[in-house]
């Protein structure tokens, strides 16, 4: 099973994702964390986030950039969180994909999803807000976007967390015609 939960900042996306990941019963439970500690705000939602997984017995893998690289066990639920901080480090960080970044974590999350159990990946709704960007910007909303519609064809469930109210999108559950 391979669910996409995305939701604006805030919205308990990342809370609701866990109680997904949480609800399968595999031998392992992973946690991808992907936000680089760029600074004491970074390292505030880090901790929070450990916190609220504490005792759900994740065992977590820092991922900034190649995905594809990962090794996990077979019978595995994995949690990636979040994928707009994956798509930043892909693009900015030194050792990133840059301009192939959209390719090479569309080929990390079939790596994944091939190798594992249950995959759960959070992501951000960051297109709505009417804001008028500069081109870097512009890009990196450009290719998180790409990547979102990317994994949405793929994915089992697609759900939106509204205010912590889950909206699925698309759903093994529907029968469609």
């Amino acid at each position: 099973m391979f669910t996409l939960i995305t939701g604006g900042s805030g919205s308990g996306k990342s809370e609701y994702a866990e109680m997904v990941a949480t609800s399968y019963q595999t031998e392992n439970r992973i946690y991808i964390a992907t936000m680089f500690p760029f600074d004491e705000e970074c390292n505030q939602k880090i901790l929070r986030h450990k916190k609220m997984r504490e005792a759900k017995n994740f065992h977590t893998i820092e991922c900034y950039t190649g995905l594809r690289n990962l090794i996990l066990p077979s019978n595995s639920t994995v949690l990636l969180d979040c994928l707009s901080n994956l798509v930043a480090n892909e693009r900015y960080q030194e050792n990133g994909s840059k301009n192939q970044l959209v390719e090479e974590i569309i080929q990390g999350v079939k790596t994944i999803r091939k190798n594992t159990t249950h995959l759960v990946i959070v992501t951000n709704e960051v297109f709505s807000d009417g804001i008028e960007y500069d081109g870097e910007t512009i890009q990196y909303l450009h290719d998180l976007g790409e990547v979102n519609c990317a994994l949405a064809k793929l994915a089992d469930e697609v759900i939106e967390i509204v205010y912590t109210i889950p909206i699925f999108h698309k759903s093994s559950f529907f029968i469609s015609h």
